[in-house]
């Protein structure tokens, strides 16, 4: 059973909230002050805080420090008065997770309480599967607790620590290079050198001087013999971005280093031997060209021993806020601004919108956003305009503040609706995409007549 500690020295406000969290189903610990809580939290096993920020000896603020300097990581929701919100934004920004402000809305509570439940549930979830994966497998970066990016750390902890050649296929902006990065530093190759090359980047000539090398006057402006990435990469690993964009000609040469592990520099005819592993990536649909005649079959085989597809991001919704909260950390940090998260009418907007430039249009999209903001979280008002339907814009003039006129009933009513609608009317997605648990969006549902 879930265990509150409650800390507030008001014994009646005290009272009145254990009758209710227990009522709720659950168990409460109760201390008048904040310096009582290290002791508490020795003698009980707590799984939130429920903390009151005026108290006599020792205020919410110097309690939320205290905690952070002796590592205690239960979440914390701060009790404040309803004048003194600015106070309880200052507790946020000493790790409060959340806030109620007084006199104290019991239902309203509830679902705080239920929501960073929730919130923490995941983060250790998430947690422990990446400790469980990463006994074999570092991830990174990489980021994605929905079912198809688990099929892909599957396969990637498998094959990662074998020679095999991987073809990494997806959409533009999916992350290819990450997978490969990620492939490379969990190998036996791990020490040896990564290489990158963007085959669509050069022109075909200068492609293969990069991959095979040269020797002094093979070309005009060969004044020296110059090694290929294939030499370079040797005993490493070579990553070949977008090799679907690679001519017929040097897709033969491809090949014959992978068959027998040799090459020849351009303008020359000495063997030069190379122990590479080789890790492709594209967007193209290498088995439609194959068809068509534009792709060796051959190299084609070669290169798909281990396929590996990334989903498009529109396919892996629940891995948006995630995605959306490790770039916010980013360039929050990079650009020096304190911003705390994102409005949920922001997070509704991110979660519908269909992602054609998948993560790497994420990731421009949240830096733009961090760098317009003004205030502690990211609303509609700094995402792109193709994110922002006209509709919400006439009905949202001020994301901030609900249209005049409509309750916050009004304004939950609606965000439920609208998922629910995105979603297919899929409940479990639903509730993950609001932040709060299936049971509350069931009782919602019932409350609203959805």
């Amino acid at each position: 059973m879930t265990t509150i500690l409650l800390v507030d020295d008001d014994r009646a406000h005290r009272t009145m909230l254990r009758v209710n969290l227990q009522g709720a189903g659950y168990e409460t610990v109760e201390v008048e002050d904040g310096d009582q809580v290290l002791e508490a939290l020795t003698e009980h096993r707590v799984d939130l805080i429920l903390l009151d920020l005026k108290m006599r000896r020792m205020g919410g603020i110097e309690t939320l420090e205290m905690l952070k300097e002796h590592g205690r990581v239960e979440p914390v929701i701060v009790i404040t008065a309803f004048s003194s919100v600015e106070s309880a934004v200052e507790a946020m920004k000493h790790g409060a997770a959340d806030y109620v402000t007084k006199p104290v809305d019991i239902d309203a509570l509830k679902l705080t309480i239920e929501r960073t439940l929730d919130v923490e549930a995941l983060r250790e979830e998430n947690a422990a599967l990446r400790q469980r994966l990463g006994e074999q497998f570092d991830f990174g970066n990489i980021i994605g607790r929905s079912a198809a990016m688990q099929k892909v750390f599957e396969t990637l902890s498998l094959v990662a620590p074998s020679d095999a050649t991987v073809l990494v296929t997806g959409e533009s902006g999916t992350g290819k290079e990450l997978i490969a990065n990620a492939i490379h530093h969990n190998s036996n190759r791990s020490s040896g050198p990564f290489i990158k090359v963007n085959c669509a980047a050069l022109h075909e000539n200068l492609l293969e001087s990069e991959l095979f090398g040269h020797e002094k006057g093979s070309f005009t402006g060969a004044d020296r013999q110059r090694k290929g990435r294939f030499e370079l990469a040797s005993h490493g690993t070579l990553f070949l971005d977008e090799i679907g964009d690679m001519s017929v000609q040097t897709q033969a040469k491809i090949l014959r280093v992978l068959q027998e592990g040799e090459l020849e520099r351009l303008g020359g005819s000495d063997t030069v031997k190379v122990d590479v592993r080789l890790i492709a990536a594209t967007h193209r649909d290498l088995e439609k060209m194959v068809a068509e005649g534009t792709f060796r079959q051959d190299l084609f085989f070669r290169l798909s021993v281990v396929p590996v597809e990334l989903p498009p991001l529109r396919e892996r919704s629940e891995d948006i806020p995630l995605l959306a909260d490790f770039f916010l950390k980013r360039y929050s940090e990079k650009n020096r601004k304190d911003i705390k998260g994102f409005h949920p009418q922001a997070l509704m907007l991110l979660a519908r919108y269909a992602w054609p430039g998948n993560i790497r249009e994420l990731e421009n999209s949240i830096e733009r956003a961090v760098i317009l903001c003004l205030g502690e979280q990211i609303t509609p008002r700094e995402l792109p305009p193709q994110m922002v339907p006209e509709d919400f814009v006439r009905s949202a003039a001020d994301p901030a503040r609900p249209a005049a006129g409509l309750t916050l009933k009004d304004v939950e009513r609606e965000a439920i609706r609208a998922t629910l609608e995105q979603t297919g009317g899929n409940r479990s997605k639903t509730a993950k995409l609001l932040g709060i648990a299936r049971q509350t969006l069931l009782n919602k549902i019932r409350e609203y007549g959805l």
